[in-house]
C-alpha cells in the first residue's frame, strides 16, 4: 500500500508525490492491463518485450560487475 503524508497542508505536492510513486511501482500499467482483456497476440508481444527488456537489464548488470 502506498502512503503519502501531507506536509503543511500542501495537498498538491502530496498528490504529485503519490502519482510519482504509483508510476514508479507500475500501478498505472497494471490497472490498464486489468481494465481491458488482452488479445492473445498483444499478450505474446508484451511478454516478448518484457523478456527482451529483462535480458538487456541482466546483460547490463553483468557488464557493470566486471
Amino acid at each position: 500500500m502506498i502512503r503519502v503524508s501531507v506536509r503543511d497542508n500542501d495537498v498538491e505536492q502530496a498528490l504529485r508525490r503519490l502519482k510519482k510513486t504509483s508510476n514508479r511501482e507500475g500501478l498505472f500499467r497494471e490497472l490498464r492491463q486489468r481494465k481491458e482483456r488482452e488479445k492473445p497476440f498483444e499478450l505474446r508481444a508484451r511478454k516478448k518485450r518484457e523478456g527482451i527488456r529483462r535480458t538487456r537489464k541482466n546483460d547490463w548488470k553483468r557488464r557493470q560487475e566486471q
